[in-house]
């Protein structure tokens, strides 16, 4: 039996050797791959080692548990730290997968993926994302433990922990999602910044002196502790003891690293942060460490069997979890069917018809018809959550009743403020976690491209998030070119996996919204207006369901194969149906409010909205005309910024108008 010395000296020399262990692995793989960023894996080893070992509420053998803690790694440059984290904690994850680092096919890409390997919670690389992807999983958790919990019966009690960089403090994003995480109080928000003083271009004293980011973050109303040593483990689990005791703020801990530790030549050196450090100096690091310089990939027996509790305990974990929920659901049956019918991710029945239909005649604008839409909603999708960015009164985009989210009340109306950066991030970090949660975001077309990094990364995870642009076009009139959209359709058509709806009408508003709801693999936007529109008459054009199928015949003035087509989206529909309707021809009007459903949509569908053989098509939309082309043999569009005036008089002047089209299917037709 090994006596209490012995036995603290055993359990020192483990955790050191984990932890040269994970360097270990960093370096190599980052070198097999002759590509990565070592240095700052290297620096953090300690912080994963101890939220992976001893900090975390997580299963390896069940990563999407969901009574886990939450891990995000900001700084997604160092994947390669997160990878050897969980292959040591026991996730599925080999050391064949690190000797796959950054190659095809790999498990192991050069940035963190959400759903593609074991453990990974979002999709990080844009410095700044993951940041504000976890004030959105900390505003999901207090949601859902609003909705769940009960006095003596709590099942939603999760952390969000996360690695940041100076990179992640320098984007603006993160300064928002600082902000607003303060100012909401999501005391279960634990960030470790990696101090290390280094960015490609060199030291941060070539960027990032004048500012004292601790007090930054104190000013944003959060917790913060410094802790100067990060190989001193104990300190640091103190540390993070302490931000787990205050939870009333979010938690910043500024950790002061030394990248590329213990790399006799690479320490503090810009070089170690992005290229392998060479064979030589690996090899001299570990025999710095006291391992093998000859053996890659290696993992000893010692460290092996010091990670293996991480399974056991991650599995008693669950177990009590679950004993939790058993004895929660006796106890409040009806709000564990509630729960059940959540973890559907879809709305309750009867949903679909109670989606508004407008009667013709009345001129509505899409943001107005948008915003009774979400009321007719509101009953039946109590996970759906989401706000605009200070433009409620614009956008109509609201629960009415419903509250709003803040420190002292739990509602679902997120009143994002001025951030548009953040928002967008911020609604990808809600629906992550979990899946139950659809959240929307909402803010003018034109603001569309501060949200961009975020609305990519909405479409490269597949998540069920719904953005609402209003102010779709020029006709946003007075406020001139500055506010007025005209290169951003297509802009966001260009985003693969993101569908870009731009409606006719308030009837398919209603169906825009249809489908933004039933989409289970990816993000819908709309482009709504500021004007109001005609209300189609439905018994004498197409039935807005066509909407569903992405574009549909809307009105044709004969039968069989019309002569010419002209194609729409939006606001500029009314206007094809009328010049259409003005002209003697057999011509055919086509809604198409979304590419990318119809070009879904099978070849014998799509050859009956648009037959091949009519070579006359006359595409209209009120933004740049790149892009048409596939669809149509002339365009009317606007291939340059807007004016200040009354929208009426911008679309005449831009050749936006029923006659405008009427000429041009006139010369079209010869």
């Amino acid at each position: 039996m090994l006596s209490a010395v012995a036995a603290n000296a055993l359990t020192v020399d483990s955790r050191a050797q984990t932890v040269d262990t994970i360097r270990a692995l960093a370096m190599d793989a980052v070198q097999q791959a002759n590509a990565g960023h070592p240095g700052t894996a290297m620096a953090l080893a300690p912080v994963a080692y101890l939220l992976y070992r001893d900090v975390m509420r997580h299963n390896p053998a069940d990563p999407d548990w969901p009574g886990r803690d939450r891990f995000v790694l900001s700084a997604g440059h160092a994947c390669i730290l997160q990878y050897a984290s969980l292959h040591l904690a026991g996730y599925d994850l080999t050391l064949d997968d690190l000797k796959q680092f950054r190659q095809w096919g790999s498990r192991t890409p050069g940035h963190p993926e959400w759903g593609h390997t074991a453990g990974i919670e979002t999709t990080t690389g844009p410095l700044g994302q993951g940041f504000a992807n976890g004030v959105g999983m900390a505003i999901a958790q207090r949601f859902l433990a609003d909705r769940y919990n009960r006095p003596h019966h709590e099942i939603v009690d999760s952390w969000i922990y996360a690695i940041c960089s100076d990179g992640d403090m320098m984007e603006g994003v993160s300064q928002e999602a600082a902000s607003i995480a303060g100012h909401l109080g999501l005391g279960r928000l634990v960030y470790v910044y990696d101090d290390n003083h280094i960015t490609i271009d060199g030291t941060t004293s070539l960027t990032f002196t004048t500012e004292d980011k601790g007090r930054r973050f104190e000013a944003y109303g959060w917790h913060v502790q410094h802790v100067d040593d990060s190989e001193d483990l104990d300190g640091l689990l103190g540390a993070l003891a302490a931000a787990k005791a205050e939870e009333d703020r979010p938690s910043l801990i500024v950790l002061r690293t030394h990248i590329a530790y213990p790399a006799p030549n690479a320490i503090d050196t810009s070089k170690a942060h992005g290229a392998p450090l060479g064979e030589a100096e690996i090899r001299a690091t570990k025999e710095a460490m006291g391992l093998d310089p000859d053996a890659t990939f290696a993992v000893s027996d010692l460290v092996r069997e010091h990670m293996a509790p991480v399974l056991t305990r991650g599995a008693e974990l669950q177990r009590e979890w679950d004993e939790r929920v058993t004895a929660w659901a006796g106890a409040f049956p009806a709000l564990a069917n509630e729960r059940e019918l959540d973890l559907r991710g879809e709305p309750r029945d009867g949903w679909r018809e109670a989606l508004p239909v407008f009667p013709a005649g009345e001129d509505v604008a899409t943001r107005d018809a948008g915003r009774k839409v979400m009321q007719a909603l509101k009953p039946f999708t109590p996970t759906m959550v989401g706000g605009s960015a200070d433009l409620v009164a614009s956008n109509n985009t609201e629960f009415e009743g419903a509250g709003i989210f803040s420190a002292a009340h739990v509602g679902r109306n997120i009143a994002f403020g001025i951030r548009e950066h953040a928002m967008g991030s911020i609604v990808n970090g809600i629906a992550l976690d979990p899946a139950m949660l659809r959240p929307y975001g909402s803010t003018f077309l034109i603001f569309s491209d501060y949200m961009r990094p975020a609305v990519r990364l909405s479409a490269l995870m597949g998540l069920r998030t719904a953005w609402v642009w209003t102010h779709d076009s020029v006709a946003v009139g007075e406020d001139g070119p500055t506010h007025q959209p005209v290169e951003h359709h297509m802009a966001l058509r260009a985003i693969p996996n993101l569908w870009y709806i731009r409606p006719a009408d308030a009837n398919e508003t209603s169906m825009a919204w249809r489908i933004a709801v039933e989409r289970p693999d990816g993000p819908v936007a709309l482009a709504l207006t500021r004007q109001k529109l005609p209300t189609l008459d439905r018994t004498v054009v197409g039935s807005a369901e066509g909407t569903l199928q992405g574009a549909y015949t809307l009105w044709q003035r004969g039968d069989g194969e019309p002569e010419a087509i002209v194609i729409a989206t939006g606001s500029e529909v009314h206007l094809a149906l009328e010049a259409a309707q003005s002209l003697d021809a057999n011509i055919r009007v086509v809604s198409m409010p979304c590419w990318e459903l119809f070009d879904e949509q099978d070849d014998d569908y799509q050859d009956s909205v648009l037959p091949p053989s009519v070579e006359v098509r006359v595409a209209v939309e009120a933004g740049v005309t790149l892009g048409w082309e596939r669809y149509a043999s002339a365009i009317i569009g606007i291939d340059h910024f807007g004016a200040s005036a009354p929208y009426q008089r911008i679309f005449s002047e831009f050749g936006i108008s029923a006659d405008a089209i009427a000429a041009t299917l006139e010369a079209e037709l010869g």
